[in-house]
């Protein structure tokens, strides 16, 4: 392995998305990452009904790593994962809080066998608090920290997840590589291991600073109906819809929906956003309109000027349909408004951009054949990462790894006889 975390190893004890996730990032800085699984192997190693090979979303996030399979609910399991732990850097987990102690890979347990360890643990809800012992995935957390609602995407009664990607997850996979990267410089200086708390929860609000952040005396309409409006709705039993749409009312953005939106063309559909005036001006100078908040003069508070740029938005509406996807990205770059075509994730894989910059990868997967898939986002000039390793099989590095932390042949088959590995 190359990049800057090279030499450093880590037992990743982690399903499904965001654990392993946050385990690929560190694999793409150079850590050598021990995926530990139980003996049926993480949950999502198994396709879906009538499926074939691995499926993709595991691959996606389990690239870069070695398997091990361990049995902890037997004692010699236990003790070939506590021997593990004196040799590795960092340990990741993402379970309920009271599981990591019932399997023997608690901090307090892991942490006296090597002080030195960094101990990453990410649960859904966070260790305290009255919801702390609860499961929870991304859909969950989507509803329970407002996400969903603030998408305000309900069809036929139903309220829609945000389909593109599981956001919280991912987040928390981010949070995992840089609270450990920070966690193991503050080792270099200190000399001492400790423990990093995450959670879905933390990372979903974070997604949603701009919104939930406050200013005490001065109140967004939102946030002034939430707290003085909706209990009432609520108690009176208004219906979900209904206040999703009182909601949308408030928050809408009539200066937005100008600047910071998609606009159809007469062949497809493009992207333009301008979040500074500076670039505002220049998208009215290209479709010949003029707003007149660029004029000193002009009182933009008064309530005329929501009517004003509704006419603009007709106007602009029009005019982007004179021309197609093409030709306004062509002139609207000219001028540096920032502008792009809309296009579907799947097509992403053959990018010229995502290619020059080495974004798309190629590896050879055991399972599943030749695979596509998103290599590392870093780009350093003295520690450049590197994808080495595809998504292992089940397993694959048990002997490997044993011998690694100090088992002989012998003592392997021992552990093997005793069920340590399933």
């Amino acid at each position: 392995m190359t990049g800057p975390l090279r030499g450093i190893k880590v037992a990743e004890f982690s399903q499904i998305i965001a654990g392993p996730f946050g385990g690929v990032l560190l694999s793409d800085l150079g850590a050598d990452v021990i995926k530990v699984e139980p003996p049926q192997g993480d949950p999502w190693r198994r396709p879906a009904v009538g499926g074939q090979g691995e499926p993709r979303v595991f691959i996606a996030v389990n690239r870069g790593k070695r398997s091990i399979t361990l049995d902890l609910a037997t004692q010699a399991g236990r003790a070939a994962v506590h021997r593990l732990a004196e040799s590795v850097d960092v340990v990741t987990t993402n379970h309920r809080p009271d599981v990591p102690a019932k399997l023997g890979i608690d901090y307090e347990t892991l942490s006296r066998i090597n002080p030195r360890l960094i101990y990453c643990e990410v649960t859904a809800y966070g260790s305290k608090g009255p919801d702390s012992h609860l499961p929870g995935y991304d859909l969950v957390m989507q509803g329970y920290t407002g996400l969903i609602s603030a998408e305000a995407k309900l069809v036929d009664g139903e309220l829609l997840q945000v389909w593109s990607a599981p956001f919280i997850d991912l987040s928390t996979g981010h949070s995992i590589s840089a609270a450990v990267s920070a966690a193991l410089f503050s080792r270099e200086k200190t000399g001492k291991g400790q423990k990093i708390e995450l959670s879905l929860f933390a990372n979903g609000l974070m997604l949603q600073t701009l919104t939930i952040t406050r200013i005490v005396d001065d109140p967004s309409p939102t946030q002034e109906w939430v707290e003085n409006d909706l209990p009432l709705l609520r108690e009176t039993g208004v219906p979900f819809d209904e206040l999703l749409s009182l909601r949308m009312g408030l928050r809408s953005s009539v200066l937005f929906r100008l600047y910071y939106r998609s606009w159809r063309t007469s062949d497809y559909v493009i992207m333009v956003g301008c979040l500074s005036d500076p670039l505002r001006k220049r998208l009215m100078d290209t479709l010949g309109l003029h707003d007149p908040r660029f004029d000193p003069e002009y009182d933009t508070t008064a309530p005329e000027y929501q009517d004003v740029l509704v006419k603009l938005i007709e106007e602009a509406g029009k005019l982007f349909l004179t021309r197609t996807s093409e030709e306004w990205i062509d002139r609207l770059r000219a001028v540096g408004v920032p502008v792009g075509p809309v296009r579907f994730p799947e097509e992403l894989a053959d990018n010229p951009q995502a290619l020059a910059n080495n974004i798309i990868i190629e590896q050879d997967d055991p399972e599943s054949g030749r695979v596509k898939t998103v290599g590392p986002i870093y780009k350093m000039s003295e520690t450049p990462p590197e994808a080495v390793l595809p998504t292992p099989q089940l397993g694959a590095h048990t002997d490997e790894v044993m011998q690694e932390i100090g088992y002989s042949p012998g003592e392997i088959a021992d552990l093997r006889q005793n069920g340590a590995f399933g």
